[in-house]
């Protein structure tokens, strides 16, 4: 339990508490977790780096190219090496895979940004 509860990011209310992992405001109904509170001085150094798979940094917009021959479910035949795939976002990951993009011929899908390689 934390002694000093931070007041609210939002509407400075003194009045917090702690609801499991989350502070919780009582006044505006706002959550967060202590630990994301930063200020804004700051907000700028937690920004999570996502690197392909020979170390470039990710970012959204790029262009990337599959590496690897990939299967895809349901599908007769998978994802060649070689493939372009344009205009990646970058998502927070789901089971390893931190891309979310449209795959000419196969639709959305979620790429692991170690199987791909900056264009």
């Amino acid at each position: 339990m934390i002694e000093n509860l931070p007041p609210c990011p939002k509407c400075a209310c003194e009045y917090t508490y702690e609801m499991n992992a989350l502070v919780v405001c009582p006044e505006c109904g706002n959550e967060w977790v202590p630990a994301e509170n930063v200020t804004e001085g700051e907000s700028g150094a937690e920004e999570r780096v996502v690197k392909d798979a020979v170390g470039n940094v990710l970012n959204d917009g790029d262009t990337v190219t599959v590496v690897k021959a990939l299967k895809v479910k349901g599908s007769p035949s998978g994802i060649k090496a070689g493939t372009k795939v344009r205009n990646i976002r970058l998502i927070d990951p789901v089971d390893g895979h931190d891309i979310d993009c449209k795959i000419d011929g196969f639709g959305a899908m979620q790429l692991k940004s170690s199987l791909v390689k900056k264009a």
